[in-house]
């Protein structure tokens, strides 16, 4: 039996219909890659006349510059067809000095524009106007409170800072944008263990975009995090079904572990992996791309691409036939949980 990727799902309680796979657009602010503007432009267009009408964006991605690059495209679609998401807790500005020499940190390349995070009322305001200009949409669908997390804050004290400012007023405004209808889901982009409980202790979650914590290489999000969502009705979207890289290209040089080079124990479990799924006649990014569709708490996974074939090779892996027994033998092997959700 193959696998639809456009079927549509409910995102948790809302009136949202995601289709199967949507399509993540961090690799077009130059994760890792430079990325010309006809790349960008030719892989958005593949990905719209295979029928991809889910789009996931956000500020940070290339500060500014996926933003731009998604919303040039999409601006000319039928906004009807199409389901927008980006995302809050930055705010983007000029650099305060030497603008000619900035450094663009984390990414290859995107625009030159330093941020700061703000997760209060005037903050979400902010950010949520500033992303419309730069998509130049006058609504998006989902929005995603993004990156308040220990990775990305620093430590606790500032994680806590960010749970306070969305207490005081944060929370208000997305929940303002949404009785308005400028937003039809409220979001929070996970990376890390144990933020998923806090977040649904203080707010009326709709949805949360879980990043690197359940693919075919970690699954411990089974535990605790998944369930509680499935029992209060919350949706889930995946993003880095590959792991940013390893599980997309298997264990050669240069291959990343959620964004980070893997140690030689992670590199053996996907090793091992692949194996199996050569056993059995299935590249591993398909088994990767399909694993997480298969818990009935996830709604879509948004694969990233950054050119035109990997868009297709993207969606040729969600239709790809994978026999049960792959499955079967990976539990086995004690290579994925034995309580993750497969055929």
């Amino acid at each position: 039996m193959t696998m639809d990727p456009f079927e549509r799902r409910q995102l948790g309680r809302t009136d949202i219909m995601l289709p199967q796979i949507g399509f993540g657009a961090a690799p077009l602010g130059e994760l890792f890659t430079k990325v010309t503007e006809a790349d960008a432009e030719a892989t958005l267009a593949t990905a719209w006349d295979a029928g991809v009408r889910s789009f996931d964006t956000a500020p940070w991605y290339g500060r500014g510059q996926s933003e731009h690059r998604v919303g040039r495209f999409l601006y000319q679609k039928p906004r009807g067809e199409l389901i927008l998401s980006t995302k809050v807790g930055r705010i983007l500005r000029a650099p305060v000095t030497r603008p000619d020499a900035f450094d663009t940190g984390f990414w290859a390349g995107g625009l030159h524009f330093e941020h700061y995070f703000d997760y209060s009322y005037d903050g979400i305001m902010r950010a949520y106007e500033d992303s419309l200009q730069r998509l130049g949409m006058n609504r998006v669908d989902m929005l995603v409170i993004h990156d308040l997390d220990w990775w990305h804050r620093g430590s606790e004290t500032m994680v806590q800072a960010g749970f306070t400012q969305l207490a005081n007023g944060g929370f208000r405004a997305l929940a303002d944008l949404k009785a308005s209808g400028r937003i039809r889901a409220i979001g929070a982009g996970i990376n890390e263990i144990g933020l998923i409980p806090r977040f649904l202790e203080l707010f009326d979650m709709d949805f949360f975009l879980l990043a690197l914590r359940y693919t075919l290489g970690e699954q411990e999000t089974l535990t605790d995090e998944l369930p509680l969502c499935a029992k209060r009705g919350v949706g889930i979207v995946i993003g880095g079904v590959f792991s940013s890289g390893l599980y997309a290209t298997g264990p050669v040089p240069g291959a990343k572990y959620n964004y980070f080079d893997p140690t030689p124990e992670i590199l053996e479990k996907a090793r091992r992996i692949q194996l199996v799924c050569e056993r059995h006649d299935v590249p591993l990014p398909a088994a990767a791309i399909q694993f997480p569709l298969f818990n009935p708490v996830v709604t879509s996974v948004i694969p990233g691409a950054f050119r035109p074939e990997q868009v297709t090779t993207n969606l040729g892996h969600v239709r790809r036939e994978i026999p049960t027994d792959l499955w079967a033998e990976l539990k086995h092997e004690g290579l994925i949980r034995a309580d993750a959700p497969t055929p």
